[in-house]
Formats: structure tokens, C-alpha cells, sequence
């Protein structure tokens, strides 16, 4: 979702609009339930256990996808607690703006966020679908309002490790569309920084609820 940040603040928000539906239903592909995460190689392993993030990135047509990892001292529930706590994300996260939910109920939350730097702003709308009996929420935008953003969809998945006791290892992809007029190279290079920035704030607001964050 942040990933986009910075590719969109180089521009005003134009489109968005809550009470009209967006142009289209999606143009990315959707997560059709459990995401699919990457095999890691014995040389991503080596790179978490030193304490860093470890990224994975393809470009095509539609848009920018990209997925990080990254090992965090604290256990899933600490994690969600942290990932679901949308209203302190202008707190914790870069250039939001404003994280509100709108609406809840039955594993689905939709949620409204400004996102931008200086004079510049995007406004979109998300649904997410949160599974937490299976430890990944989903999610896509709300088709129902129109989005500054064409599309994005993406996840969030945690996994406990059994041979680490208290650690947990945090899996975050996303998926973005924007405006034809962003050059490609900008939104490789944001979504780089978006994927970084996305693990590290969940990893360091987990770790201090978990009291491990000096260790």
C-alpha cells in the first residue's frame, strides 16, 4: 500500500471519490485465498538470521510486485495486534496521512487512507479479509469507491518458527497499479523502499509491545 508513496506524491490526487465505484472490478490478479510465499534459499536464511529483511521483486506490465520477509522477535498475535491497528498507522508509518476503518464485521475490514508527502496527496479506499485462524489477512481495493490508485491487492502472512521459541517470520507483498504517467523506474525504486519500510515499522512497533526490541 505504502509502497506507492513516493511515486505518488510527485503528482495531486485527481480521481478519488467515495461516492462513485471505481472505473473497473480489478486488474490485477487477486489473492484467491492462503497466499503463496516464496522458498527461501540457504542465502535469504543466512541474511534474516543476521536480522535484515530479505526482498524479492518482479516488474510487468500491470504493475509492480514485490514481497519482503523479515524474522521479528514476537509472536503472531503481537504482530496483529500491531498490523491491525490502522488508526496509529500516521504514527507509525512514513507519509500516511490518515488510516481510518469505515466499516467491520465478519473478517472483512475496509479501510480509508491518505497517503503523500508536503502539498501532494493520494486518497484510496481497501478491503481487507483477515483469516487469522490461518495467520494472513488479504486484501484488494474497495471497488464500491473510486481509488487515486488504479489497483493494488496484496497480504500479510506470519508464520511461528519452532526452532526459534518467540520468533515469528513476517511475509508482506504487494501488488500496485498507478497512473501510466509514473515512470517505471520510480516505482521500482519505491516499491523497493515501501517493501523495506512495511516490515521494519511492524517489526519494531511488534518488538517493543514483545519487550525484545534491544535485543
Amino acid at each position: 500500500m505504502w509502497t506507492v508513496i513516493a511515486a505518488l506524491s510527485l503528482q495531486p490526487a485527481l480521481a478519488a471519490d467515495a461516492s462513485k465505484p471505481h472505473p473497473h472490478q480489478g486488474v490485477l490478479a487477486k489473492m484467491p485465498g492462503a497466499p503463496e510465499v516464496p522458498t527461501l534459499t540457504a542465502e535469504d536464511l543466512a541474511t534474516l538470521k543476521e536480522g535484515k529483511s530479505v526482498l524479492k521483486q518482479e516488474r510487468g506490465k500491470d504493475g509492480g510486485r514485490g514481497i519482503a520477509i523479515q524474522d521479528v522477535h514476537a509472536d503472531a498475535k503481537t504482530i496483529w495486534s500491531r498490523i491491525l491497528k490502522f488508526d496509529r498507522y500516521p504514527d507509525w508509518v512514513d507519509n500516511v496521512k490518515t488510516c481510518e476503518n469505515y466499516e467491520e464485521g465478519g473478517g472483512t475490514i475496509k479501510t480509508h487512507f491518505v497517503i503523500g508527502a508536503a502539498l501532494f496527496s493520494a486518497e484510496y479506499w481497501i478491503r481487507h479479509e483477515y483469516k487469522p485462524s490461518q495467520n494472513y489477512m488479504t486484501w484488494e481495493l474497495d471497488y464500491t469507491r473510486e481509488s487515486d490508485l488504479d489497483d493494488s491487492v496484496g497480504f500479510w502472512y506470519i508464520e511461528e518458527l519452532p526452532d526459534k521459541p518467540g520468533w515469528s517470520r513476517l511475509y508482506y507483498s504487494v501488488d500496485v497499479k498507478v497512473g501510466g504517467w509514473v515512470p517505471g523506474f520510480v516505482e521500482d525504486m519505491v516499491a523497493k523502499s515501501g517493501l523495506t519500510k512495511a516490515t521494519s515499522w511492524v517489526k519494531r512497533e511488534s518488538e517493543k509491545v514483545a519487550g525484545t526490541a534491544s535485543e
